[in-house]
């Protein structure tokens, strides 16, 4: 039987620092992507055109935001979520936004941004422990 104490991959490095500095970054991310997001697209805007700028407009911001975070978070950690979270976010919020409907006030746009990011990030962390889990199972 395999002594799990000595095993190398049970010594795996993971700071709490860094999984918070993940949520942190996904927040942020959907706030200024929801924030940006409600600038440039108003109600009655065409909802194919409002999506294709949400889009980028989650691009450019996520690119930006990741480029700062990165050398701190690490480079994966920081543009994957940070790709969903803009593109899939710029979207959906240019859509909520061009058919006036959802969030009334800047907060709660804001505040579904916040939700938003971090539930990204939560699924990117499940399927990295999902994966981590089969590789361990498999090593066996």
């Amino acid at each position: 039987m395999k002594d799990k104490e000595n095993c190398s991959s049970s010594k795996r490095f993971n700071p709490v620092g860094f999984v918070i500095g993940d949520y942190i970054g996904g927040i942020l991310t959907g706030i200024l992507v929801a924030w940006a997001v409600r600038l440039v697209v108003s109600p009655g805007v065409d909802m194919v055109l409002a999506m294709i700028l949400g889009m980028a407009v989650g691009m450019l911001l996520h690119l930006g935001i990741g480029f700062f975070l990165a050398p701190l978070l690490g480079m994966f950690q920081t543009m994957v979520p940070g790709s969903m979270i803009g593109m899939y976010g710029g979207m959906l919020f240019a859509m909520r936004d061009s058919m006036g409907a959802g969030s009334r006030s800047l907060h709660e746009a804001l505040f579904v941004g916040a939700l938003f990011g971090a539930l990204v990030v939560a699924g990117f962390h499940i399927y990295d422990r999902v994966l981590q889990g089969e590789k361990e199972n498999g090593d066996e």
